[in-house]
């Protein structure tokens, strides 16, 4: 369903819309919020990570296998109380950490009711999951409520990124933010726990080895041994709104990411092993919407 919500003229990201772009900005709306256990093992460790999926994206990739609630609205609006509770919850579950998926539009509400969650108890850290659309002034502010930053660095292609979401100065902003990022957040790893620190997400898009080549050449030059990198492979073709390559990455494909890896000296972090299936998408119209094994659901916007 769309979102019928009205919104504030915002200038907060680095798209300077005015508004409403993202799809809202001036509600906090919620899809789901469980466990999930697919995400890096150092996030989930054996109980799982504190995952809330916000609604709305400032970016919108032409890919996005979030579709549901990054560009079609799903889910509702939460009050300050509701997100304190959601995230004590988890606490209570055994989560190792609260993860926020894609709140970069709603940055200052979920800042703010960051803090009051600390304020009422919550102890774990708080991970910040984003597109690293972002600014250098945002990540600074949220430094203080968050301890671990999970940027995807999408492409550092101008060309690319003015394709496949609308945003050319995307390059420019993501370097900045994931810079600024391991600035203000120190790697710290106890007992195979991130407890501080930044992680690199990048997906290979099939067909676009030489833009990964760019992304893990910057990383190596720039971040090598200050932060980790998680190289993903998970890109799946979906139907409803994809503008991109209609297939899964190739074997050989993944080889040679391998080594590349190998050949710019990349040697802390993630390598995401090939599954060429759509079936782990999740549904977020269903109140379980991973698979069984990957998640553990506590909340869910239909409830």
């Amino acid at each position: 369903m769309e979102s019928t919500l009205q919104v504030k003229k915002c200038l907060d990201c680095p798209r300077q819309c005015g508004g409403g772009f993202c799809g809202d900005n001036s509600q906090l709306r919620l899809a789901w919020a469980g466990l999930h256990f697919g995400e890096e093992p150092l996030l989930v460790k054996d109980s799982g990570s504190g995952t809330i999926f916000v609604s709305g994206c400032n970016l919108r990739c032409s890919f996005c296998q979030n579709f549901q609630i990054s560009q079609q609205g799903l889910g509702r609006d939460v009050s300050q109380d509701e997100f304190v509770q959601i995230c004590l919850g988890l606490q209570n579950l055994g989560a190792k950490n609260i993860n926020i998926v894609t709140g970069s539009h709603v940055w200052r509400i979920l800042n703010r009711f960051l803090a009051d969650a600390k304020s009422r108890g919550l102890q774990i850290p708080v991970c910040w999951n984003s597109s690293a659309y972002e600014t250098v002034e945002m990540v600074e502010a949220l430094s203080e409520n968050v301890s671990v930053f999970l940027p995807d660095l999408k492409t550092l292609n101008p060309l690319m990124s003015k394709e496949l979401f609308q945003a050319e100065n995307y390059p420019r902003f993501a370097k900045r933010a994931i810079s600024a990022m391991v600035d203000a957040s120190p790697l710290r790893v106890e007992n195979g726990e991130i407890l501080s620190g930044v992680i690199v997400r990048h997906l290979f898009l099939p067909g676009r080895f030489e833009d990964t080549r760019a992304v893990l050449e910057w990383f190596a030059q720039n971040l090598n041994g200050r932060a980790l990198l998680s190289l993903m492979t998970q890109y799946t073709p979906v139907a409803e709104i994809s503008a991109f390559q209609n297939r899964f990455v190739a074997e050989e494909e993944g080889e040679k990411l391998k080594n590349l890896l190998e050949e710019l000296g990349i040697e802390d972090g993630f390598f995401q092993e090939l599954n060429p299936d759509s079936e782990w998408l999740p549904d977020f119209t269903r109140k379980s919407p991973f698979a069984n094994n990957l998640a553990k659901s506590l909340w869910h916007y239909s409830q």
